[in-house]
């Protein structure tokens, strides 16, 4: 699976870490709000592109991306991170990586809080 050398390292950079980690989802994980997460992530938001449409990392884009996109299947990368570290990347990109700035140019930060439903749902799935 992709990414999993990398589980560990976060994609917030250091001096914004603290203030990302302290963010909270504003949204409950409903199976509606899941659902509008799934469609963000499959159409809209262009999240399949690189993170696959299983959200596994193995996207048509994702070959030859170094750091690989996250898998978001594997429950052991939800542990290790919070709601807000996940928004942050969605929200403001990740330095060093292929993942570019989401909100504001692709989708709104309330679609980015259903997107994060979503991928978070997939670390519960086996």
């Amino acid at each position: 699976m992709a990414a999993e050398e990398q589980l560990s390292r976060p994609r917030v950079p250091s001096d914004r870490l603290k203030e990302a980690q302290g963010l909270q989802s504003p949204l409950k994980p409903t199976p509606e709000n899941i659902a509008k997460g799934k469609s963000l992530f499959e159409g809209k938001g262009t999240c399949f592109t690189c993170h696959g449409k299983e959200g596994t990392g193995e996207g048509l884009a994702a070959a030859g991306l170094d750091p690989p996109p996250r898998n978001f299947t594997n429950s052991a990368f939800h542990a290790m991170r919070t709601d807000g570290e996940l928004f942050w990347v969605i929200k403001h990109g990740s330095p060093g990586t292929a993942m570019m700035p989401m909100v504001g140019s692709v989708i709104t930060e309330e679609e980015a809080w259903l997107v994060l439903l979503y991928e978070r749902s997939l670390g519960r799935k086996k």
